[in-house]
């Protein structure tokens, strides 16, 4: 479940709640391969490149921190 989202011109951040059966690599693999085909299909000349997104990825859990506070630096736009 997506719970919040902020695209900055070179990261995305993304809180997401999903279950134990699910691999954080799964959640990563399947927004990046939507994204990029949606992204193709609207901008036909992105086809040139081999891909849109690096392998690349950054997760923390919120343990330590309130999902109320995670959510609002997501959505404060002056962190960009």
């Amino acid at each position: 479940r997506l719970k919040a989202l902020e695209i900055a011109p070179d990261h995305v951040h993304v809180l997401v709640e999903h279950g134990s059966q699910v691999a954080i690599h799964q959640i990563v693999k399947a927004m990046k391969g939507r994204s990029s085909r949606l992204l193709r299909q609207e901008f036909p000349h992105l086809c040139k490149l081999p891909s849109l997104w690096t392998r690349a990825y950054f997760y923390d859990t919120t343990g330590k921190v309130s999902t109320a506070r995670i959510m609002a630096y997501i959505n404060d736009p002056h962190h960009i």
